[in-house]
């Protein structure tokens, strides 16, 4: 890998772990304000609100300058996001807020391996990725419920600046004090990523002109055979775990009595699987064999289901770390077959715009869809089995999808394998 690689790998590592800790924190803000249950809910799709909003936009602003400047002015929205929670906003339109710095930031941290690396290693270098951000969500949830704990809060909160005054009053405001300066660490990573030599596009004048320009990309990236089903497959997944966070949360709190700070572990236990996952997947899958690990997802998604039936931590632990692993085996490739085709076919700014829209549609409908359901009273064990039997029959579909493409149009995708198995790294 190339020495540039290493200083993107700390910079995700750090804009991640505060994004995790963060979302911790703001479910406390919002429970320790008597906010009501979905509005905790809530905090999922408005985080992805941006991503769809933005999706026009956001991919070409990553692909007109330096990927790392982009990703330096993604975090210092987010810090703007954090601001406004301390100081008077409402949480949900504050974690909006880093939401929009998040959507600005995703197209230029995966739109840069491909203008740094060749084909041969994007699989390996998003296996790292993935695996890295697992564990940054791993270390992330685990930061976030400790900052709320007794022990830290309390050093934290007794923490004074000689003649400042602040209104930081409780554990969660504490917590997000501090997520600024971790959020400030990978800014100043972002500043030391290199330039990798890739011609800008600029902006048009017109920005509107944006809006049919990403319309084509999104259809073409759909109709494309091998396209369409890693991104089905993609969003899909991302979907579902997107608001899985949230979902542990309230499933065990409900199931094993847990507080906040307890139950972000076993967040963290999922995402440990993922991790295993995503570097197996990184090691054993070439890039034109992705769609085979496709057959997971159905079983991912019976073990979702058979969560409902899970009262013991002892069951639950293996049972989570199991399905993290199934997860990350099956987004890596697919992760990287969608890189990959989109880079081909439209350029990696575009291309992960394009992703980040799907995927972030289907985390902004289902969570809408699971918060109005809290709403109506269904409850978390409910939501899980909902959720389980989503992945279950989606992925059932896009298996036959893609058989239908391999029965009437062979030679097509038979042509687009070939071209990824020709790279003589694979």
């Amino acid at each position: 890998m190339k020495r540039g690689f290493y200083t993107i790998m700390a910079a995700q590592f750090f804009s991640s772990l505060a994004d995790n800790a963060l979302f911790v924190a703001a479910v406390e803000l919002l429970r320790a304000d008597g906010a009501a249950e979905w509005q905790r809910a809530a905090l999922v799709p408005m985080f992805a609100l941006f991503y769809v909003i933005l999706a026009p936009w956001v991919g070409a602003f990553a692909d007109s300058q330096p990927k790392g400047r982009v990703m330096f002015i993604s975090n210092a929205i987010k810090i703007v996001g954090c601001l406004a929670m301390l100081f008077g906003g409402h949480p949900l339109l504050a974690y909006a807020v880093v939401g929009l710095g998040a959507a600005a930031y995703s197209p230029a941290k995966y739109g840069i391996l491909t203008e740094l690396l060749p084909p041969s290693q994007l699989v390996k270098a998003n296996g790292w990725i993935e695996g890295l951000t697992i564990g940054s969500i791993i270390l992330g949830v685990l930061l976030g419920g400790q900052l709320l704990g007794t022990r830290l809060s309390s050093y934290l909160l007794a923490f004074d600046l000689p003649g400042i005054e602040t209104s930081i009053d409780t554990a969660p405001e504490a917590a997000i004090a501090s997520l600024i300066i971790v959020y400030g660490i990978a800014a100043a990573f972002n500043l030391r990523i290199p330039h990798t030599g890739v011609q800008m596009r600029p902006l048009p004048r017109n920005q509107l002109a944006l809006l049919p320009d990403f319309w084509r990309c999104n259809t073409r990236l759909w109709r494309d055979r091998l396209g369409q089903i890693s991104l089905a497959t993609t969003t899909l997944f991302w979907g579902v775990s997107g608001n899985m966070r949230y979902i542990v949360l309230a499933w065990a709190a409900a199931a094993l009595h847990f507080s906040t700070t307890q139950a972000a572990s076993l967040v963290g236990v999922v995402a440990i699987g993922t991790a295993v996952g995503a570097v197996l997947a990184s090691m054993r899958v070439r890039l034109d064999r992705a769609t085979r690990v496709m057959p997971l997802g159905v079983l991912m998604g019976a073990l979702l289901v058979v969560m409902v039936f899970v009262q013991s931590l002892w069951l639950a632990v293996p049972l989570l770390i199991l399905m993290g692993a199934l997860g990350g085996y099956i987004v890596v490739p697919m992760n990287a077959l969608l890189q990959h085709r989109g880079h081909n076919l439209m350029g990696a700014g575009r291309s992960i715009a394009v992703q980040n829209f799907n995927e972030q549609a289907c985390i902004l409908g289902l969570g809408a869809l699971y918060s109005a359901s809290t709403g109506a009273g269904l409850s978390a064990f409910g939501a899980i089995a909902l959720f389980g039997a989503l992945v279950v029959v989606f992925m059932l579909v896009i298996q036959l999808w893609h058989r239908y493409n391999l029965r009437h149009h062979t030679a097509q995708v038979e042509h687009l394998l070939d071209v990824a198995r020709r790279d003589p790294g694979h």
